[in-house]
C-alpha cells in the first residue's frame, strides 16, 4: 500500500464533464471501490463547453480555456498535479506504480489527476502540471479516459502492494 509516514495517498481526479453512460459509471463505480483499500480517491466533475465539429481554430482555444480555467480553479493548493495528455509520458504501468510510491515516499501524498474535455487541455493546465502523462497513442473518448485511469491507478496501487492483480 502507497504511504506516507503512516498516511493514505489522496488523490483527486478532476474532469471536464460528466460521465453518460452506464457501463462506465459502472466500471468507475466498481474501479472506486477497489481502490478505497489503497487511497482515498475522489471525482470532481467540471462543467463542459459544448464543442461542435464546426468550431473555428479561435473558439477550439476559447472553449479549452474556459474548461482549463474551471479544472485548475477545482485544484486544491499544494497536489503534485498530473495532467493526462497525449503528448505527455508514456508510462508502462510498473514505471507509473513506481512514480506514485516515490511521490508518497517523498511526502507528496496528495495527487491530482486532471482530464481534459474532448478538445484536451488547455496550455495553462499543462503548465500547472508537474507531470503530463499520455495512456498511449490511441485517441479514447473522454469520458471512457476517467475509467481506463482508475484501472491505471487500481494497477499502480496492486503493483506496490505486491497484490496479484498486475499478473
Amino acid at each position: 500500500m502507497v504511504r506516507q509516514k503512516g498516511k493514505r495517498m489522496r488523490m483527486t481526479i478532476v474532469a471536464v464533464g460528466k460521465v453518460r453512460e452506464r457501463y462506465l459509471r459502472d466500471g468507475i463505480a466498481e474501479y472506486l471501490k477497489r481502490l478505497g483499500r489503497f487511497a482515498a480517491v475522489t471525482i470532481v466533475e467540471v462543467a463542459e463547453d459544448p464543442a461542435p465539429e464546426t468550431l473555428s481554430a479561435a473558439e477550439q482555444a476559447r472553449v479549452k480555456a474556459r474548461e482549463g480555467a474551471r479544472l485548475l480553479h477545482a485544484v486544491r493548493e499544494g497536489p503534485y498535479v498530473i495532467a493526462l495528455d497525449l503528448a505527455g509520458a508514456p508510462l508502462s504501468s510498473a514505471a507509473f506504480a513506481a512514480h506514485l510510491q516515490s511521490l508518497a515516499v517523498g511526502g507528496r501524498a496528495d495527487v491530482a489527476l486532471l482530464i481534459g474535455g474532448s478538445l484536451g487541455l488547455d496550455a495553462a493546465v499543462l503548465a500547472r502540471a508537474d507531470l503530463r502523462l499520455s495512456l498511449g497513442p490511441l485517441t479514447y473518448p473522454h469520458q471512457l479516459v476517467r475509467l481506463i485511469l482508475l484501472e491505471q491507478l487500481y494497477r499502480a496501487m496492486t503493483i506496490n502492494a505486491r497484490h496479484p492483480y498486475h499478473k
